[in-house]
Parts: structure tokens; C-alpha cells; sequence
């Protein structure tokens, strides 16, 4: 069924794959982002309108010009380091853009939220894979800000009806298959990028920081999960939202991790350039393992 989808933060790396997910599935689309990450370019079709989430005005008139059935909800601050150093900004940006974005919903009658959360709400796990019901002690602010709005999902959805899911995934790597997107961060802080911009010449060396972590090589672990998988999830996870049958939240990961000393290994062999690392000391606010066990399982409807 073509829905009509508000996508929060449409234009950054994961939100436009998004956005070009769903405009093959037939929806109507609108983009809403700032641009202060995002590229105007990587929006492939649809509405655009650049509006601040902290800009109230401005996000009322894009839901009552749209008038959007359900959001899916990308828009928001993603450095961990940086959340350390200015946890007022992910609390502003991160909660209060999200609180104000939900207000809108709320005043305009869309019942729907898909909510891109992250396994930085469960801080060191207590096991890995992480299962969806482990306990959430985050670890730094990032993750902190994003448990809170998990946190005002549930209350919202037991207030009023909301139907609302978040899905916690850890690293999101690779491109749409056919080229038409890419990865874009600037400044680029994800490993992959990093170690492929080393290897291109580019960077003159990839940093491991920290070699003395709980782990069989001794630097950090985590899962990885291609970019289209995390797309399909979110569209399943709408489909479930309006059927009736969706779970508060889901982990979305293989359940197996890969270290930065794997990663980059891996990158020499498919290269075949040296990529000269360099051993610097650990970074605050990363844990030792993350890895997502996808215990509870979205499914497509019978007629997608």
C-alpha cells in the first residue's frame, strides 16, 4: 500500500538510501533535513523541504503542507567521541529535535514513527550478541540521547496510541548496489571509509585506537551490516507498524563482530596495498564488543 512518508534527515548517508528505498516501493516521499550534514544531491526524488528539527514553525508547515501518514525518524547527531566532549548538543539535537518533531505528529494526526536508534543505548554489554531485552546502561551521551527517545516512544505509545518501533543496528557499511549512492561524512569518522581512503592514498595511515581491549586481538569489535539490509528493515518495520504486529524495538545486526585489526586486514588482502596503521591510545565512551543478535525477526507481509 503507497503510503505518504515524512524521512527525518533524508539527505545524510543512511536516510537518502532511505529515501530512494522508498520511492521504488511506490510512496510519496518528503525529505526533511538541514543539510548540516546531509547533501542536497543524495535526495533522488521526492519532496525536499530544509528545515531544522529545532525550528518549530518550520516543521509545522512541512507536516501541514505533507501531511504524511507515518516518519521514518534518521535525523540526528552520530559521533560518539563528539557526544563526550558537547553532551549538551546531543541532548539538544538528538531529544529535543525528536520532541519536537513527535509534538508535531501529535498535532497532525501521524500515527507512525520508525525510529533509527542504535545498541550504544545497552553501553558495555552484559553478553554479545546483544539481545533486545539486555539491560540499557549507556555509556556515553550519544547513546544516552537516544535511549531517552526510545524512552518517550513507549510512554507515547502508551498514552495515546502511537504506533512507533526503533531499530538498533551498530555500523552501517557499504552503498546502494547500482551506484546511485555513496557513503559521505565530512569529516569521515567510520573505519571502512577510512581504512578504503588509506589504502587510495588519500590518508597517509588508518588509527587503531586501543589494542589493550577484552578481545582476541586486543582492539574494539563490533558488527557490521550493509546499508541495504538496514533500508529493508526500516521498511519492514513500517509494514509492521500498520499491520498491527510490530515490537516495540528490534536489533538489527548478524550477530557476529569483526575487529578494526580484522577490518583492516581484510582491506589488504581485497586492496592489495599495504595500509600503514598506526597504535594510538583508546578513545572515551567505546566499548570493548558490540555485536547485535537479531532475536526478534521482521517478516514482509504476504503481499509485498
Amino acid at each position: 500500500m503507497a503510503r505518504r512518508i515524512l524521512v527525518t534527515g533524508g539527505a545524510g548517508y543512511i536516510g537518502s538510501h532511505a529515501v530512494l528505498a522508498l520511492l521504488e516501493a511506490g510512496h510519496q516521499v518528503l525529505t526533511v533535513d538541514n543539510l548540516s550534514n546531509g547533501h542536497r544531491d543524495a535526495v533522488l526524488g521526492g519532496e525536499f523541504t530544509e528545515v531544522d528539527l529545532l525550528d518549530v514553525a518550520a516543521l509545522d508547515h512541512a507536516f501541514g503542507s505533507f501531511r504524511p501518514d507515518a516518519v521514518l525518524h534518521f535525523a540526528g547527531a552520530i559521533e560518539v567521541g563528539e557526544s563526550m566532549r558537547d553532551p549538551l548538543k546531543y541532548f539538544r539535537i538528538n531529544v529535543g529535535g525528536s520532541l519536537n518533531l513527535l509534538a508535531a505528529m501529535r498535532r497532525h494526526g501521524t500515527e507512525a514513527i520508525v525510529f533509527s536508534s542504535t545498541a550504544a543505548v545497552f553501553g558495555t554489554p552484559v553478553r554479545v550478541p546483544i539481545e533486545e531485552a539486555d539491560a540499557k546502561a549507556p555509556i556515553n551521551p550519544y547513546g544516552e540521547s537516544k535511549l531517552m527517545v526510545e524512552r518517550v516512544l513507549g510512554e507515547l505509545a502508551r498514552a495515546h496510541g502511537l504506533k512507533a518501533c526503533a531499530l538498533r543496528y551498530l555500523n552501517a557499511a557499504g552503498a546502494d548496489p547500482s551506484g546511485r549512492l555513496a557513503e559521505r561524512h565530512e569529516p569521515e569518522s567510520h573505519l571502512i571509509p577510512l581504512v578504503l581512503r588509506t589504502a587510495a592514498g588519500s590518508r597517509l595511515e588508518i588509527a587503531i585506537f586501543g589494542t589493550d581491549y577484552d578481545t582476541p586481538d586486543g582492539t574494539c569489535l563490533r558488527d557490521y551490516v550493509h546499508v541495504s539490509d538496514l533500508i529493508e528493515a526500516h521498511l519492514l518495520a513500517l509494514d509492521a507498524l500498520f499491520a498491527g504486529r510490530s515490537r516495540p524495538a528490534y536489533n538489527l545486526g548478524n550477530g557476529e563482530g569483526y575487529s578494526v585489526r580484522q577490518v583492516i586486514e581484510t582491506a589488504r588482502r581485497v586492496t592489495g596495498w599495504a595500509i600503514p596503521a598506526r597504535e594510538a591510545a583508546r578513545r572515551p565512551g567505546d566499548p570493548a564488543r558490540e555485536a547485535a543478535a537479531p532475536t526478534r525477526h521482521l517478516q514482509a507481509p504476504d503481499n509485498r
